[in-house]
């Protein structure tokens, strides 16, 4: 969307680019102020056509990144992404979320989540299962009030309570890693035991506590595959006789290009792949970055949707003697695409 300038003013995405654009000039009375701002500004319009959904999720996250338009940026809190911090020393350490995390400061950071609501719902509930909220979290070494209303197990008195405490954050640790999932035990067996004593109420809020804190999991699984950098090859059907392959690695398109099924398909994707996936080139491997997680996420729903068929690419495939097990895991690829025909 363009002002009488030439300057963009939003870039935005649409399976329907005609009630897309009709929806901003309809039922005005509803739409926010900056919504009605952009509309008083809006001359002009460029669009591009893509072939997927997924390209144009894509090119939208590339051009707002390139071209950083006035109101992409207005519509977009600052704040979008935060990070559960948690201190690892001290007598009184704290479990807490933040914006911008601070290296060498003391304490462990896991993220970035994108929805803070998300974050705020599965801290409360693992503060209520295991009675973290101390409203004395200085430790004055007197009861606080939350103490005598049972939701404090007592850390702000010292001793074993504040010992009790910092094994629960360090099991929070080992769960959010990975590599610990007594959290969501105790959580279920905390749910088992109310349902068994008819305390159906309290069961079911332990359900919704134990989902809250299990999405945080499941938010750093994108993350995670994110940062192990893999070298992939997706395929989706775009017509009866079309596929269309992208090459991805990290949070980039390295290439796509449209393949008719004809004879020696098979080979040309082998060919490209062999073509862009350079061994032991460049290694991006690392911690993700704030300006990768929007395209980090689509890329991540694309692949574990039902729009395609994706091979993860050993760096051993990419050697001369492993050429043939890459060919027929291409081959597999094609026929494990939904709809598409079985090679001969």
């Amino acid at each position: 969307m363009k002002d009488s300038q030439g300057q963009i003013l939003y870039v935005g995405k649409a399976k329907n680019l005609k009630n897309r654009v009709q929806s901003y000039f309809r039922d005005s009375t509803n739409h926010s102020p900056k919504i009605k701002k952009l509309v008083k500004h809006l001359r002009d319009f460029d669009y591009i056509l893509t072939d997927t959904e997924f390209e144009a999720f894509m090119l939208e996250c590339q051009l707002i990144k390139s071209i950083k338009p006035l109101y992409n940026r207005m519509m977009k809190s600052p704040q979008s992404f935060i990070y559960i911090s948690i201190s690892l020393t001290g007598n009184h350490r704290k479990i807490d979320i933040t914006f911008n995390p601070i290296e060498n400061d003391g304490k462990i950071y896991f993220g970035p989540f994108t929805s803070r609501s998300n974050v705020e719902r599965a801290l409360r509930g693992l503060k209520e299962c295991f009675k973290l909220n101390c409203s004395n979290p200085n430790g004055t070494n007197s009861a606080c009030l939350n103490y005598s209303l049972g939701s404090c197990l007592g850390r702000c008195l010292g001793g074993p309570p504040e010992q009790e405490y910092n094994d629960i954050l360090d099991r929070f640790i080992g769960f959010l890693k990975g590599t610990d999932m007594s959290i969501l035990e105790d959580m279920n067996q905390m749910m088992l035991d109310a349902s068994e004593a008819f305390e159906f109420e309290a069961a079911s809020a332990y359900r919704d506590h134990i989902q809250a804190v299990s999405s945080l999991l499941r938010k750093e699984k994108v993350i995670e595959f994110t940062e192990e950098n893999h070298n992939i090859a997706a395929i989706e059907r775009l017509t009866d006789s079309t596929i269309k392959l992208f090459l991805m690695k990290r949070t980039e398109i390295l290439f796509s290009h449209n393949y008719s099924e004809v004879g020696g398909i098979e080979e040309k994707i082998k060919t490209s792949i062999l073509a862009y996936f350079k061994k032991d080139e460049g290694n991006a491997a690392g911690d993700i970055r704030r300006h990768e997680i929007a395209a980090a996420h689509i890329i991540y729903r694309y692949l574990h949707s039902d729009s395609c068929s994706y091979l993860i690419i050993p760096e051993s495939w990419l050697d001369p003697e492993n050429h043939s097990t890459l060919g027929q895991e291409v081959k597999n690829l094609l026929n494990n695409l939904q709809h598409f025909q079985p090679l001969i």
